[in-house]
């Protein structure tokens, strides 16, 4: 906008008549991370080598028995700025029960031509500020369909059995049910379902 070599107007001139402060025309902001106390940085990197799988209210207390004092959003701040991203163990969504029957996989190498000829279902996880949420989603896999889906706060098989009998209802029966080998889907509960199911 500003022509810095320009013959016909001065700089004063432009600001003038653009209606800007000449002095934002020479200010280059700093980025934050350069603002930031080094020293502090520097601890911050060092807890997060030692010890990735901290978040900000722990590496918070690590500084403060160091010596630093920083609030939260500081400490995310720095976090950000240097991409450091908190480890730390997810959900064990797929444990077999031990006992409970294992089907076999009935999958490979066959072609999926039609919709309801293959099922799928999966429990995922949706991390909450106090623990998980998760989702179990029944879906066809030709047309990628989501037939229906249950959300709970625990890993119990009830929520699994109910996106199941959903799906039947609306839906008819599939050829072949596909899931892993988790207790949920094991389960007699859940098995007791789906064994007329043709291909189970």
């Amino acid at each position: 906008m500003i022509e810095l070599e320009s013959d016909e107007l001065s700089i004063v001139k432009q600001c003038e008549v653009l209606s800007i402060n000449r002095s934002s025309l020479y200010y280059h902001s700093t980025p934050y991370i350069e603002r930031c106390n080094k020293n502090l940085i520097n601890e911050i990197i060092q807890i997060y080598e030692l010890l990735p799988f901290y978040g900000y209210r722990r590496i918070s207390l690590e500084l403060k028995r160091r010596g630093f004092i920083a609030r939260k959003s500081k400490i995310l701040r720095i976090k950000k700025e240097l991409n450091l991203r908190t480890f730390y163990p997810e959900p064990k969504t797929s444990i077999s029960a031990k006992g409970n029957f294992k089907m076999p996989y009935l999958l490979k190498d066959l072609e999926i031509t039609h919709p309801n000829q293959v099922w799928a279902t999966d429990i995922t996880y949706i991390p909450l500020a106090h623990g998980f949420a998760y989702l179990v989603v029944v879906m066809d896999w030709y047309s990628r369909h989501v037939l229906s889906w249950r959300l709970s706060n625990t890993m119990d098989t009830s929520f699994c059995v109910d996106a199941l009998q959903e799906a039947l209802w609306r839906f008819g029966k599939p050829e072949i049910f596909n899931s892993d080998q988790g207790s949920q889907f094991t389960s007699e509960d859940f098995t007791v379902k789906i064994t007329n199911l043709a291909g189970c």
